[in-house]
């Protein structure tokens, strides 16, 4: 063998190596799949003249040698033709989080968010022993701030450190106090600067531990506001706060399976309170978890089991409580799917799984809901082309929804007619939106809060009153079939549209509801909820829906549902001049005014589809659908059910 040259003596000879490296599984797919690639190596000469080996692991717990698709024996090509990704690769395979839409097909249905567990009950607290109402994880008394003359609530706002008197509690509150050695007093005054004796409805003082039979209790004082004064009536968003708090309460605290709430004679004396409580105190355990996985998910009052409403003696049955908390928790129902809709995004809602939750609705009202939907060819019939118009630049075809309400039993009063806004995602058409597109899954507040109405009303049966929910669903997307500027559509009742901007949509689709509940079914009186335009929201902000109607009756009467749901309305101007503003050059009418009352003007539009003589009254609800910090609030819900209770009695 030949010897090493001395000059380089002092060198050792590198032994050849193998360099190994790790290479991202997609890279590797890509560079297996080459036709003069072998499955298990590659060899390849670079500028530094290296070669490397690579070496794919196995995708499954199986070994290489026993995986068909990997084996050395295969074709050059990764995948034989009728083999598939392992189950790492291959999505259809997982279970995903939610039903979705696939790459060539829409989504054709929406999850919805299951019904709280916990249960809620009344009882008789004059009928039970200070140790019943211990007996509980956390125990909530709730108090009225004394009643307190004219000039005392002046000198109050003008000195708000003032000293608060201390508290005196009445009835079960002053025996529960007095069986904790006077704990709740101190309680109240240790807080008292803060907790103003419960001066403002949903405010309570920090949880107190209480140590009893080796167990620690928890007590806190829930604050219901001023007393009512000569027998008044407590407002409804009073009790909806202090129902919220009781919510959060049962969710801040830890582990808590049972709570016991006592509450004074004064709301015990009326059922519709209590209805109000379960109403708020269902709906504050809503968190939408549809689209969170592991540790994102948030469930409210998880460990909750059962909650007990303690009331001091009052007028009210214990079978009218019972039927005010069932009540509460129906409309609650209603309020959590109109959240569910207006939170689901467009790749998840669209026209078809809309139609498909409307279907839902009436196979779960035990029959008294029955569901009609008209597709394409049946809104042609009809000649709706203000809707197809707009529906035309969508994926999914257009779902004219119509869902109707009969009493099982009892003569029919009134044949009422409730119309949402159906819009699943709004990109403003070819008119395209500069801004806020990302909230427009929210277009469809109106067609979410007479969905969610739909779905209390099925559950509470009220007699007297027929009822047809009504939504044109459909999208506002940008396609070469979609409406452009400048187009003319005719609505079925044959007026003409001149289209000066694709924005101003939702009004067309309303167009053709309107005809159909106001002609082909003729509904009595009708209302039309949207959320319809931007010029609301600056009117009347983020908390509060517009009402334009010419009917002062159906003004009242909304008037006075907003009061006791807390769905707060305000009823707007309908300037008849303003109609000037809606004239088109070529048609009958345009969808679109100038550039200020845009909120009036659209209210106008819609006034050319409904008889004149027939009460109408059209809501405008973009402001308090969304809140930018929670999302949906189910704004409207609550509204149209009570309205549609009332037309029957």
């Amino acid at each position: 063998c030949c010897q090493k040259s001395p000059s380089k003596r002092g060198r050792r000879k590198r032994p050849k190596t193998t360099m190994r490296f790790a290479i991202p599984q997609a890279l590797l797919l890509t560079i297996l799949r080459s036709p003069n690639t072998s499955a298990f190596s590659l060899r390849k000469v670079s500028a530094s003249a290296f070669v490397a080996r690579a070496t794919a692991a196995p995708f499954t717990s199986s070994s290489a040698s026993s995986s068909p698709a990997f084996s050395p024996s295969s074709s050059n090509s990764v995948f034989s033709s009728s083999s598939r990704p392992s189950s790492s690769l291959n999505m259809a395979e997982k279970e995903r989080p939610f039903t979705t839409w696939t790459f060539d097909k829409h989504c054709e249905t929406m999850d919805w968010t299951p019904e709280p567990t916990a249960s809620l009950s009344a009882v008789d607290a004059s009928a039970s022993a200070v140790a019943e109402l211990q007996d509980a994880d956390l125990v909530v008394v709730g108090v009225f701030a004394p009643v307190k003359d004219d000039d005392e609530e002046d000198e109050d706002a003008k000195a708000e450190e003032k000293e608060v008197d201390p508290i005196e509690f009445v009835g079960k509150a002053k025996e529960l106090d007095e069986a904790l050695g006077g704990a709740l007093t101190d309680l109240a005054a240790e807080n008292g600067k803060e907790f103003r004796n419960g001066g403002e409805a949903g405010s309570a003082t920090p949880v107190m531990r209480v140590i009893e039979g080796g167990k620690a209790k928890r007590y806190l004082l829930l604050g219901l506001g001023p007393q009512p004064k000569d027998d008044k009536p407590i407002e409804s968003t009073t009790l909806m706060k202090a129902a919220a708090a009781i919510a959060t309460a049962c969710h801040d605290q830890k582990k808590v399976a049972s709570c016991n709430i006592l509450l004074p004679t004064a709301i015990a004396s009326t059922p519709s309170n209590v209805q109000d409580i379960s109403t708020a105190f269902y709906s504050n355990l809503y968190s939408d978890n549809r689209y969170r996985t592991g540790k994102k998910v948030v469930k409210m009052a998880e460990s909750l089991d059962a909650v007990k409403l303690f009331m001091e003696s009052g007028t009210a049955s214990s079978d009218d409580l019972a039927a005010s908390i069932t009540t509460g928790k129906q409309i609650a129902k209603g309020v959590s799917l109109t959240k569910d809709i207006v939170n689901a995004p467009h790749n998840v809602l669209n026209s078809m799984s809309l139609a498909d939750t409307a279907k839902r609705i009436a196979e779960q009202s035990g029959g008294s809901i029955t569901c009609t939907i008209l597709d394409k060819k049946d809104c042609e019939e009809r000649g709706m082309g203000a809707y197809l118009g707009v529906a035309r630049g969508s994926e999914t075809e257009p779902q004219f929804i119509h869902l109707t309400y009969k009493p099982s039993e009892g003569d029919i009063k009134k044949k009422v007619g409730v119309i949402g806004k159906g819009l699943l995602f709004d990109t403003g058409g070819y008119n395209i939106k500069t801004s806020m597109m990302e909230l427009m899954k929210f277009d469809c507040g109106g067609a979410a809060a007479v969905l969610g109405a739909a779905r209390a009303v099925g559950d509470m049966q009220p007699e007297g009153v027929e009822a047809h929910f009504i939504v044109a669903a459909c999208e506002n997307m940008i396609s070469g079939r979609a409406v452009v500027p400048s187009d003319v559509l005719t609505a079925s009742n044959g007026k003409t549209i001149e289209v000066l901007n694709t924005d101003a949509e939702g009004r067309l689709t309303l167009a053709d509801a309107l005809v159909y509940a106001d002609k082909e079914l003729g509904c009595e009186s009708i209302i039309e909820l949207s959320t319809l335009t931007g010029a609301c929201m600056i009117s009347l902000g983020k908390k509060i829906c517009g009402v334009w109607t010419d009917d002062d009756d159906l003004a009242k009467s909304l008037e006075d549902v907003s009061k006791v749901t807390g769905d707060k309305s305000w009823r707007m101007p309908l300037a008849k001049e303003y109609n000037e503003l809606l004239k088109s050059k070529i048609a009958d009418i345009s969808n679109l005014g100038g550039p200020y009352g845009g909120a009036i003007t659209a209210a106008l539009f819609l006034q050319n589809f409904v008889s004149k003589k027939k009460p109408f009254a059209h809501l405008d609800i973009a402001g308090p659908v969304w809140d930018d910090k929670t999302g949906a609030t189910g704004f409207g819900s609550k509204l149209v059910s009570e309205w549609v209770r009332r037309q029957g009695q």
